[in-house]
């Protein structure tokens, strides 16, 4: 099958193209190198976007590339590149005979933190910042474009993807133990879920190609939830050293993150966010191919 893959320049889209057992189209900015095989080139991806040829003999889009996250973003950047260049891209392949889209959403739809219960794929949406809401509203009307065209769709909300090289506050936590002896996590009994960025590529292609993803919601994990402690000690292992873990409470870490305005940070640090993801177990037989610890190995060759 052909698939029609956005993003494939970012962190999880390079993992998605390591996979050779599929014919993958990449989606690449005019006049910007790469080494992609097959590529349909764009400008840029909002409302307004052509992509007329884009969609010969191609079976599925996985739609990667979009606004990640960021402060200094006003909603209106998010609304014409997250929504609208989603819905514009999925309408256009379901007139062109585009079979499914794999819409990678954000486990942020479904809100900033759990206490009690883990996330459900049927849990109530609770979007907390522009960029939440975004993927939330591209979400809706993917799903009615499906009734109106007959698209399959599929929607992954990922939680935070590990792996080597990644992006944003997770990169730079690797590159902190990579360089310190010393943890601030000894206290920490916080439950989050991670996903590997190996086992995310992997549950794409599935949800591309199997014949029961379509209409579903699957939050993606590595299927159980870990301590800031263990998690940063599960780094450390990878990177092939050894760290101590300062008792450090967890109350004064927070104050301190208030106190240099990096508040957000420190909650997805030491906050709660757990996601129940057996539904992917039940509908697609799926499970992640890497363990936590199989995945950190690679950490020791990158990042360098």
């Amino acid at each position: 099958m052909t698939i029609l893959l956005t993003g494939a320049s970012g962190f999880v889209g390079s993992y998605v193209l390591k996979n050779d057992d599929y014919d993958i189209r990449c989606v690449v900015r005019k006049k910007k190198p790469n080494k992609f095989k097959s590529t349909f080139e764009v400008t840029n991806i909002d409302g307004e976007t052509i992509w007329d040829g884009a969609f010969s003999q191609v079976d599925t889009v996985i739609h990667l590339a979009g606004l990640a996250h960021s402060k200094s973003l006003p909603s209106e950047a998010y609304q014409k590149v997250n929504v609208d260049g989603t819905l514009n891209l999925a309408l256009q392949a379901a007139n062109a005979g585009v079979k499914r889209f794999v819409f990678v959403s954000s486990i942020g739809v479904n809100g900033i933190s759990t206490q009690n219960k883990a996330f459900k794929f049927d849990s109530p949406e609770m979007p907390h910042n522009a960029y939440a809401r975004s993927k939330y509203d591209a979400e809706v009307g993917l799903k009615k474009i499906a009734l109106d065209t007959g698209l399959e769709i599929v929607i992954v909300r990922p939680t935070l993807v590990y792996g080597p090289d990644a992006p944003g506050n997770l990169g730079m936590l690797v590159r902190f133990v990579r360089e310190m002896l010393f943890l601030p996590f000894g206290l920490a009994r916080n439950k989050r879920d991670f996903i590997a960025v190996q086992n995310l590529a992997n549950l794409l292609l599935t949800c591309a190609t199997h014949d029961k993803a379509p209409g579903h919601i699957f939050l993606a994990s590595d299927g159980y939830a870990v301590s800031i402690k263990d998690f940063t000690n599960a780094v450390a292992k990878g990177l092939g050293k050894k760290v101590i873990q300062l008792p450090f409470p967890v109350f004064l870490m927070r104050l301190v993150g208030r106190l240099i305005r990096k508040s957000t940070i420190i909650e997805q640090l030491f906050g709660n966010l757990e996601v129940d993801s057996s539904n992917i177990k039940k509908v697609l037989g799926w499970s992640p191919p890497l363990t936590m610890e199989q995945a950190m190995s690679s950490l020791r060759f990158s990042d360098k």
